[in-house]
């Protein structure tokens, strides 16, 4: 709601006052003109017009004014929510010596009169959002005594003006005393340079205020208007830069662009004007800056940047603006430290740096002790928050930090506040209790999130007497302890409560399902919350959306009344113990939206489907029964629908096509059979993820996918499909996972899918492809190219280096990459928070492992038992991200290629069973994070490469290649000396080596010259103990080795010798360089989890001579 200026109205009433102090009697036909007036309007009896009656002087009542004549120059009825009509007979417009009119803030809902030029004398006329519509006049032009004109409007009261004949420019060309111009809401509809031009004739103009006009850019003409002190343009489509002729108007104190379209780089000199109070450019995405410096004289008042891109570091000089009351930065690109200057901005009331990139600790804000508001949430701030004194900060309202990495224990003088509503602390990394709160908490706390944190210790009861409490977050930590539902019943106002993730145990037998019980409650979360029954209560809430009551020990029957609920939208109860549903179920109406029921026990049919649902899991049950024949007529609005790892039976129905919105449709792991309906192929325009692997399916893939296909994920892996693969997938131009394995498919390699550039997986694994996987013309395929499964099937030929180098994906080294790790996935709805998890089988180490999330990091390579030939290409060894290559039971020829020791990444290598020649390249030496090797079965020759990492493998690795040998396998025999034997010429023929002899005699000699000046001189001595320390320090880790000064050894505690030589004696294999497994399986063994700071380690050598107290490895 737009309000006139304070100068503007000041100048208002104290015209009124100097009316009023000369006013005279009434004359007689200008009260019976105001009663006329009354008559005609509407108002409430305590309103101005209350007191407008026969009997008392009309110049005596509320509103009017009148001049020492008894004529009336004002009246003012504002905000007196009137209503009625005031047409050009209206005896209104008799009032022919008003010089005010001001009837701003009503309902009087009619057509703007025509009349308004016979109040000639008008110099005040405020008809803003009076409930005025149409066009405005022509005759408003012709007030030319006219200096405050004010006919904003807004939508949200009931106003729609416009200007369009006249325009804005005959509107106001004869206007030239005008000094205040409000148009707000007013549809104006012009361009820059139209606008501009109208308005540079009113070269008097102080005020101009036209937001929400319609107008574009750009921004022309201004330079004229220099007495311009307030600019309010706000919520027009300018679409241009910002003009830096501002900064040259002298007396300018507001200029407010927000959501403007403002475009290009702020110009810093604009904030350099000396008299500048307000600026507001928020809400424009496009415009750029940053702050340099501020003045020394600046007069800021109110900045506001939010929803823009500005960015860099705000500088220490911000402390320089002492007047600064309000600063908005919100959702901006600003970094770095948060000034420890705004110590100084003692004005302040309300601060919103919010979702930005600002770094290390918060600063002090004690100074600011008429803050009320302080956002600093979604920002990287760390480190504690005890440097401000909270308790100093008597007028706090909210204090929002969320989502931040601040740490230490919370500061219970925040919870003492006397003012404080709300405290959001949620998603950091705060630690201890709450146990300490203080005795009196202040009753109108209405919002308390702390969750996402460390937080621990016995729940903190004393938030029980929080009446006023209306959100109650404390979600994802530690706390502890056993809590009635009947204490958190006393939280009567209580609308949002979420206790779910702690060590709790909430006892809900003895609730009660009285009305009274939680009347505003709207959500409820208790995941993980060890509760065993339903909370009673439930059954009467009548404002209950939101219910999770998932990971719970609930077993038995779903209540049908739970459906009941007319308001509940979102039910969650997943993973209980939940084996049936209540009956009976007949003509329900659930407005359910959303029900999560997977990881129970559910079992027999599906007797519940809401008919409005748009998200449904029943996946991970024990439904056993066939698909209802009509099961699509119960998603006509669906967008997820899983029933996924159950025992549903019998075929696929055809209505399942009816769910015309469905984008994620999961049917794995169950035991349907018949062929896949050929419509489903043609849903494609909305399905974005297809899933029915593990199923037995038969039949082909019907070729109906369609022009616009959003295809995104199809797994159809596991079933007894035949035929090829269809040509019309092609069309599919989003798909990033498609698995096709274990099937019966018949087709060579599908080349047509070639310009899917988005695929990420390809498994064809176990069926019946056959040729070679050379594509002609293959220009850029497949650059994201990850996980290519092509084992156990009858592909043949050479692997071409045209082909796979436009895998591009392979050759980029995520490690060094500075890109975060993400996983597979389609996101449920562009808007939601919802995201459907890729999963995919591949063959990793010999094992069959479920990957349940996709790392974009684990990168694989599996084309096994086919028959491939020919050398192993060169640009294999550019694969630098690869994790796993597969290329066993084929027909490679030639020597294992020295650049596979070029792929860092590797974890396992398997060449076996193939016609590779030549010796084992000593680089596979360098593969430091390989945990799995397989060269048997080759035609290897040669000594294995000596490395702590290839001797780890066991003797299978490098089975049957007849010429290898060394650890594992038998040693390498020596090659017997083929020089004749002869008597060397030192040693003599009386069994003395006199060549011994002298070389022993020769370091006798040496070590006598060295050691005796250092016993017998003391300088030398000396040198030799300070400096021998160093020089070993320095030689021994080049070798591999640590190297420990005599007196750190020294120190050693008995127990840690008795330990080395336990190890010493229990190990008396030889170990060297090992490495640290990256990528494992998490303890479901279901998911592959990868390291990115894996580090390599020296294990200690066991052989007895190396065991010392000087030194080791």
């Amino acid at each position: 709601m737009r309000r006139i200026s304070v100068f503007s109205w000041l100048i208002a009433v104290f015209f009124s006052i100097s009316l009023v102090l000369v006013s005279g009697q009434c004359q007689t036909d200008q009260g019976q003109l105001l009663l006329r007036l009354k008559n005609s309007l509407n108002s409430t009896s305590c309103g101005k017009l209350g007191n407008w009656n026969q009997t008392t002087d009309c110049c005596s009542w509320h509103g009017v004014s009148c001049d020492a004549g008894g004529r009336v120059i004002g009246l003012d009825l504002s905000n007196q929510s009137i209503s009625g009509k005031i047409d050009n007979s209206s005896s209104l417009f008799g009032l022919q010596h008003l010089q005010q009119l001001n009837l701003a803030y009503n309902r009087l809902n009619f057509t703007f009169p025509s009349v308004f030029d016979k109040f000639a004398n008008l110099s005040y006329l405020n008809l803003s959002n009076a409930g005025l519509k149409g066009q405005i006049p022509a005759e408003i032009s012709r007030m030319t005594r006219l200096v405050t004109l004010d006919l904003s409007t807004s939508l949200y009261l009931g106003g729609s003006l416009k200007l369009e004949n006249p325009n804005l420019e005959m509107l106001v060309q004869n206007l030239t005393r005008l000094r205040f111009l409000h148009l707000d809401g007013v549809n104006i509809s012009a361009t820059g340079k139209e606008w501009c031009q109208a308005l540079s004739s009113l070269t008097n103009l102080q005020e101009l205020s036209m937001s929400n006009c319609n107008l574009s850019g750009p921004i022309d003409s201004f330079p004229k208007l220099r007495r311009l002190s307030v600019i309010r343009l706000d919520g027009n489509n300018l679409s241009a830069q910002l003009p830096n002729f501002f900064a040259e108007f002298r007396n300018l104190t507001s200029l407010r662009l927000s959501s403007t379209g403002l475009t290009g780089r702020f110009p810093e000199e604009i904030l350099h004007a000396t008299t500048l109070r307000t600026l507001d450019l928020s809400n424009n995405k496009l415009l750029k800056g940053s702050f340099q410096h501020f003045p020394l004289n600046a007069s800021l008042r109110i900045l506001a940047l939010s929803d823009t891109n500005f960015g860099g570091q705000v500088p220490e000089s911000i402390g320089i603006l002492g007047q600064l009351t309000r600063i908005e930065l919100a959702r901006c690109n600003f970094s770095g430290p948060i000034p420890e200057s705004m110590l100084k901005l003692t004005q302040l009331v309300y601060l919103d740096f919010s979702s930005n990139n600002f770094s290390g600790p918060m600063p002090s804000f004690s100074s600011s002790r008429n803050l009320t508001q302080l956002n600093l949430a979604f920002n990287q701030l760390n480190g504690a928050i005890d440097s401000t004194k909270w308790s100093g900060l008597s007028k706090l309202v909210s204090v929002d930090l969320r989502n931040n990495k601040l740490s230490g224990t919370l500061p219970l003088t925040l919870f003492g506040i006397p003012s404080i509503q709300k405290i959001l602390l949620s998603q950091n990394h705060f630690s201890g209790s709450l146990g300490d709160l203080p005795g009196k908490l202040p009753l109108q706390l209405d919002t308390l999130v702390l969750s996402g944190n460390n937080l621990q210790g016995k729940f903190p009861v004393s938030l029980f007497k929080l009446q006023g409490l209306k959100m109650l977050t404390l979600s994802s930590n530690n706390f502890s302890g056993f809590i009635q539902m009947t204490d958190i019943q006393k939280l009567r106002n209580l609308s949002n409560l979420d206790l779910s993730y702690n060590k709790l145990s909430i006892d809900a037998s003895g609730t009660s399902s009285a009305l009274s019980s939680f009347p505003n409650i709207t959500t409820l979360k208790l995941a993980s919350c060890n509760l065993t029954i339903f909370p009673g209560f439930l059954k009467t809430q009548p404002k209950l959306i939101h219910l999770d009551l998932s990971k719970n020990q609930i077993s038995g029957e779903i209540p049908n009344w739970i459906w009941e609920i007319k308001t509940l939208a979102y039910l969650n109860l997943s993973q209980n113990f939940l084996v049936d549903f209540e009956e009976p179920l007949q003509n329900n109406t659930s407005s359910l939206t959303v029900i999560d029921l997977h990881g129970n026990q559910l079992q027999g049919e599906i007797l519940f489907l809401p008919q409005y649902a748009t998200y449904l899991d029943y996946s991970n049950n024990n439904f056993s029964s066939s698909l209802p024949t009509g099961i699509g007529n119960y998603l006509s609005v669906a967008y997820f629908f899983s029933l996924s790892s159950n025992k549903f039976r019998g075929s696929i129905p055809s209505s399942i096509c009816n769910s015309t919105y469905i984008q994620v449709l999961d049917l794995s792991n169950n035991s349907l059979s018949g062929p896949i309906p050929p419509c489903l192929s043609q849903m494609s325009l909305s399905l974005g993820v297809l899933n029915l692997r593990g199923n037995k399916l038969s039949s082909v893939i019907y070729d109906a996918f369609p022009q616009d296909c959003r295809l995104q994920t199809l797994d159809l892996n596991g079933n007894l499909l035949q035929g090829k693969v269809p040509k019309s997938l092609a069309n599919c131009k989003m798909l990033e996972v498609l698995d096709l394995g274990n099937n019966q498919i018949n087709d060579t390699f599908p080349c047509h899918l070639k310009n899917i550039s988005t695929l990420r997986v390809i498994v064809l694994r176990a069926n019946k492809f056959d040729g070679n996987i050379h594509c002609l013309e293959m220009k850029s395929p497949w650059p994201m190219l990850q996980i290519v499964d092509l084992a156990s099937n009858n592909f043949s030929g050479r692997l071409h280096p045209t082909c796979l180098l436009t895998w591009k994906a392979m050759q980029v080294d995520q490690d060094g990459a500075s890109s975060d790790i993400k996983h597979l996935s389609f996101r449920v709805l562009q808007f939601s928070q919802l995201y459907y998890q890729d999963a995919i089988t591949v063959t990793f180490k010999g094992l069959e492992l479920e990957l349940q999330k996709i790392l974009t990091v684990f990168i694989s390579i599996d084309i096994s038992c086919n028959n491939f030939e020919g050398p192993i290409p060169e640009v294999i060894g550019t694969f630098k991200a690869l994790y796993v290559l597969n290329f066993s039971h084929n027909a490679f020829t030639g020597a294992i290629p020295q650049f596979l020791g070029n792929l860092s990444q590797l974890e396992s290598l398997d060449v076996s069973s193939n016609s590779l020649t030549g010796e084992i390249p000593f680089q596979l030496a360098n593969l430091n994070f390989l945990s799995v090797l397989n060269v048997s079965n080759n035609k290897l020759s040669g000594q294995i490469p000596v490395s702590t990492q290839l001797q780890s493998f066991s003797e299978a690795s490098f089975d049957n290649n007849s010429g290898l040998c060394g650890p594992p396998l038998i040693p390498c025999a020596t090659p017997p000396s083929q020089a004749p034997h002869t008597v060397d010429e030192f040693q003599s023929t009386d069994g003395f080596d006199w060549q011994f002899i002298f070389i022993g005699l020769g370091f006798g000699v040496g070590a006598a010259a060295f050691v005796a000046p250092l016993i017998f001189w003391k300088r030398a001595s000396k040198w030799v103990d300070d400096n021998v320390d160093k020089i070993l320090e320095v030689i021994l880790p080049k070798m591999g080795l640590t190297y420990i000064c005599p007196d750190d050894a020294n120190v050693e505690t008995d127990e840690n010798l008795e330990e080395e030589k336990e190890s010493s004696s229990n190990d008396e294999e030889f170990r060297g360089r090992y490495c640290v497994f990256c990528t494992k399986l998490d303890k479901t063994r279901t998911m592959a989890i990868h390291d990115l700071s894996c580090t390599c380690y020296d294990s200690p050598s066991l052989s007895p001579s190396s065991t010392s107290y000087s030194f080791s490895p």
